[in-house]
């Protein structure tokens, strides 16, 4: 006797290599739809600082800088000052600031400090190691 799998059908999902896998909810489909949206991989960063300290000024003028000479027209970046908006600091579980986060292109990075070393920079949002000139230290 064939056991009914209509329930799992809906919850299953195949993946390009022909592995079923769970679906993951609806935050997962809304980045990956996003993702899917998005073809010249344009960039999504969140930083979070702590008032206008000269740490996290630093950390502004230096991912601004980076974002100009390397990604100009194809990012979005959102500051979030912890002090104003400590909810959104929270639910990013964020414990160190200043702190950078790339939600697209995926893989999701963080990176913490200053952002004042632009090869280790640019590595980690998936750039590339070349040096960018012009960055505050």
């Amino acid at each position: 006797m064939a056991k009914s799998s209509k329930s799992s059908k809906k919850s299953d999902k195949k993946t390009g290599d022909g592995i079923v896998s769970k679906k993951l909810g609806t935050s997962a489909e809304a980045f990956d739809q996003a993702v899917a949206e998005d073809p010249e991989g344009n960039f999504m960063l969140t930083l979070y600082v702590s008032g206008l300290t000269p740490h996290s000024r630093r950390a502004i003028d230096n991912i601004q800088t980076l974002c100009e000479e390397h990604m100009a027209g194809r990012y979005e970046l959102k500051i979030v000052d912890i002090y104003q908006q400590p909810g959104l600091a929270k639910a990013a579980q964020i414990v160190a600031v200043p702190t950078l986060i790339k939600r697209l292109p995926p893989p999701l990075r963080r990176l913490v400090g200053d952002l004042s070393d632009p090869g280790r920079v640019l590595v980690a949002l998936g750039i590339g190691a070349r040096r960018a000139g012009g960055v505050k230290k």
